[in-house]
């Protein structure tokens, strides 16, 4: 008899520490216990439960039978000689397979019906065991891992089950330690892991230093920390305005696309149906108040704010900014060419072609920048006219 007392001050301790609940540790107590019974006293395929009694202590002990008969299971004839087995498993391999009657976990009908008048396909019969209270010391041994493995898989479930709504959210952590180019991530109750992929290049993080995520995925590889976080995602870039603009929450202003190399450059296209309203305007904020807050978050990252528009010609010259355009023609299958004066030519191309290749991901067009005074020559097409591999990169990616 397990000493109750000393049992339930236990497990609200661990219940404080671990966040769990008193009923799901005893769920696990009780098929820990289960699993050493078996393995001292049981067969491999039983299936055996175990019921602890909260008030007094006292443990049962009892097996589980399902009832079946040949239209879920097939017998095997022990008279049959090998060779009739052999065609019997041809037979069976050309149809679909059931699987093969186990005394250990199966009953048939006809002996169900001994033990209980009304029994049917798929119930289960119970068979009292005798109590088993003292266990061999490896049996032992295997129910304290059981039990210690069960409290970290419960553990885990129910601080993952926090997290699931969170997937999207920007959330506060303290950089705890690296390996392998991750970084992992102190959030509280549990350690988050950010991939080396999901950093922003060029930015260096210290033990110990506060940083802000946005939560990628929750997963469930018991191997790895269950929470994947990101600070190079374009969404993590909105996610920070809508900290910092209220009217982003309110919907008064709707960030429709971004486009982001993360630790160079973002651009983010916003519109807005209240005529009164300056979408970009109200993202800058008063002396770029709220634009530097998410700068400030994000270190030398650029950002340009566009205004989103409904005509495509106005929309391909807002993309490029700060670059002025003086004319847009469309061409066919979302390809545009755009002129611009001489003096503007390299700021609507940009370093290394970022300034177009951006502008061409955020709306999705494939767009040729050339010089009002030489509108026949192409500025380095293979910069330019950089094909969208990744498609968009919408927000909600």
């Amino acid at each position: 008899m397990i000493n109750i007392k000393e049992l339930t001050k236990a497990l609200k301790q661990v219940s404080e520490e671990k966040g769990l609940k008193i009923e799901k540790a005893i769920e696990v107590i009780e098929s820990s216990i289960a699993a050493a019974y078996k393995k001292e006293y049981g067969e491999r395929g039983e299936i055996i439960k175990c019921e602890l009694d909260q008030k007094t202590g006292a443990l049962k002990f009892w097996q589980i039978k399902t009832v079946v008969d040949d239209s879920v299971v097939r017998f095997q004839d022990e008279d049959q000689d090998s060779d009739k087995k052999e065609d019997i498993k041809l037979s069976d391999n050309a149809e679909q397979k059931l699987p093969l009657f186990n005394s250990d976990r199966n009953i048939t009908i006809e002996e169900a019906l001994k033990i209980k008048k009304d029994a049917k396909i798929g119930d289960e019969i119970i068979f009292p065991l005798e109590t088993k209270e003292e266990f061999g010391r490896i049996a032992a041994q295997t129910a304290k891992q059981v039990i210690l493995q069960r409290l970290r898989e419960s553990e885990r479930e129910s601080i993952l089950s926090e997290w699931y709504g969170k997937e999207g959210q920007i959330v506060s952590g303290i950089v705890q330690r690296f390996e392998k180019g991750n970084v992992f991530v102190d959030l509280g109750r549990t350690v988050g892991i950010m991939f080396s992929n999901e950093s922003i290049p060029g930015e260096h993080y210290r033990s110990g230093e506060r940083l802000r995520f946005l939560v990628l995925n929750i997963q469930d590889d018991t191997r790895l920390p269950g929470i994947v976080l990101s600070r190079a995602a374009p969404k993590f870039i909105s996610e920070l305005f809508k900290l910092e603009v209220p009217e982003l929450a309110e919907n008064v202003i709707e960030i429709k696309s971004i486009a982001r190399e993360p630790g160079n450059r973002t651009k983010i296209g916003v519109s807005t149906n209240n005529e009164g309203v300056d979408p970009v305007g109200t993202l800058v904020g008063q002396r770029g108040m709220r634009v530097n807050a998410v700068n400030n978050e994000l270190g030398n990252e650029r950002i340009d704010i566009i205004e989103w528009s409904d005509d495509p010609k106005k929309l391909i010259a807002n993309s490029l900014s700060p670059a002025r355009v003086e004319k847009v023609e469309l061409l066919e299958k979302n390809e545009a060419r755009v002129f611009v004066p001489e003096s503007q030519l390299s700021l609507a191309i940009g370093k290394g072609g970022q300034n177009v290749r951006l502008a061409a991901k955020l709306i999705g067009w494939k767009i040729d920048v050339r010089s009002e005074s030489q509108p026949d020559k192409i500025q380095n097409e293979e910069m330019i006219n950089d094909k969208l591999e990744d498609g968009i990169n919408d927000i909600g990616d």
